[in-house]
């Protein structure tokens, strides 16, 4: 009887993590990283070797710590689901849908709700976009970049969005034959 009560107290936020990702900046931000700490170097070498060296690492360290501290992390459990600083119930998330190259540009650019929750880093290409059900909550949906979004979707029940290039024809001045309605439609 013990036993069993001390399963079901357990805070919800113990339960086994089913997918996790840090969404680390890219191998060129730490470069520019060391140039930013160079750059203080070089400010401070007129006044001894030693400022220069110092204000160098100094920045060099300052940058870095600013850059791991803002790191975001995805997390998803079987009760929960964390992006960034947003944590919601699992049962209030809807439609999960994942995006790469051109669909992905638009879910970030002219198809992006101003109102959604956005955690975009613009060195990670592909994004998913998570559906929120919460009548309570006036955020239609989340949108997260994701170095791996068919596994963030498939941990989530959702689908990748396979898009294709339409091409651009004058198929707009020729009448509609039923073969090219299905191909315009499903495109």
């Amino acid at each position: 009887m013990l036993e069993d009560m001390a399963e079901n107290s357990s805070p919800p936020h113990s339960s086994p993590t089913t997918y996790r990702e840090k969404l680390w900046p890219a191998w060129w931000i730490w470069v520019v990283t060391l140039g930013l700490g160079g750059t203080a170097a070089v400010a401070f070498m007129p006044i001894g070797i030693r400022w220069g060296i110092v204000a160098g690492v100094i920045a060099l360290g300052l940058i870095a710590f600013a850059l791991i501290m803002s790191t975001p992390t995805i997390e998803i459990d079987e009760h929960n689901v964390r992006v960034g600083r947003a944590s919601i119930e699992r049962e209030f998330v809807g439609e999960v849908t994942g995006y790469r190259g051109a669909a992905a540009y638009h879910q970030r650019g002219p198809g992006l709700n101003g109102i959604a929750f956005m955690c975009l880093r613009g060195w990670i290409d592909p994004v998913v976009r998570i559906e929120i059900t919460d009548e309570r909550d006036a955020t239609p949906y989340w949108i997260t970049s994701t170095r791996r979004p068919e596994e963030l979707t498939a941990a989530l029940g959702g689908l990748m969005v396979q898009y294709r290039e339409v091409p651009q024809s004058d198929e707009a001045d020729t009448p509609a034959s039923p073969d090219n309605s299905a191909e315009t439609e499903s495109a």
